[in-house]
């Protein structure tokens, strides 16, 4: 039975495609206020482990449990508790920038929707392109607008899949203060990252992914140093 407080669980989960995994078997937990980096080598099977433990894609084995009811993506509790950043999401093409945003944020029924777009807008960076179109922005500023999306709305548990691609050190490291922030205010948080950087000022735990998966505790600001 899960402890008081953990959000996560993955419970000797196997991840591939056809039948075939990509790692080892992965078993941990992620607690509310937690930072759980996951990382390896390119191809290594890091951004897999990840879409199947944001319900993007079934496992081959194992199990996965969200506030310890099994994933399911269709579900109104998962919908309101689960926030994830994959590169490849899609937005509407017709709608601009802080319309994507507007309705997120009042899908999410908060507050103050308008005052909380431009919040979001003027912390990315993208508050003079917030009229245009998606397809308008550059690759970086399209970065910003997913996680603009996925930072504006209340979640538990937030997915993040290297999200620092495309943005420059400015921006990565108000980032790494944006994940502290909601890790403070109890939201449990899974980042893949590439970053050095990120993952040392952000990560409680680190999970290393490999054809043997290992989960290495540490504290924020530690050298962490990820290998097998």
């Amino acid at each position: 039975m899960a402890a008081v407080g953990e959000v996560l669980e993955a419970d000797r989960l196997l991840v591939g495609y056809a039948g075939t995994p990509v790692c080892g078997e992965v078993s941990f937990s992620v607690a509310a206020g937690e930072v759980l980096a996951v990382v390896g080598f390119n191809g290594a099977g890091k951004s897999t482990v990840v879409r199947t433990l944001a319900g993007r894609q079934d496992p081959l084995a194992g199990d996965v449990r969200v506030h310890r009811l099994p994933v399911a993506l269709d579900a109104v509790m998962f919908r309101r508790q689960v926030a994830a950043v994959f590169d490849e999401d899609v937005f509407f093409p017709s709608l601009t920038v802080r319309e994507h945003l507007l309705l997120v944020a009042r899908g999410h029924s908060l507050d103050d929707p308008e005052n909380a777009v431009e919040a979001e807008l003027e912390f990315f960076g993208i508050a003079d392109r917030a009229h245009v179109v998606p397809d308008a922005l550059s690759s970086g500023q399209r970065r910003r607008l997913l996680l603009a999306a996925g930072f504006i709305r209340p979640s538990s548990l937030v997915f993040l899949d290297e999200p620092e691609q495309r943005l420059d050190p400015v921006m990565r490291d108000a980032l790494s203060g944006r994940i502290l922030e909601r890790a403070g205010a109890g939201t449990a948080i899974v980042l893949v990252t590439h970053d050095p950087r990120l993952l040392v000022r952000t990560a409680t735990s680190c999970l290393v992914i490999d054809e043997v998966v290992t989960t290495v505790d540490t504290e924020r600001g530690a050298q962490i140093i990820a290998g097998t």
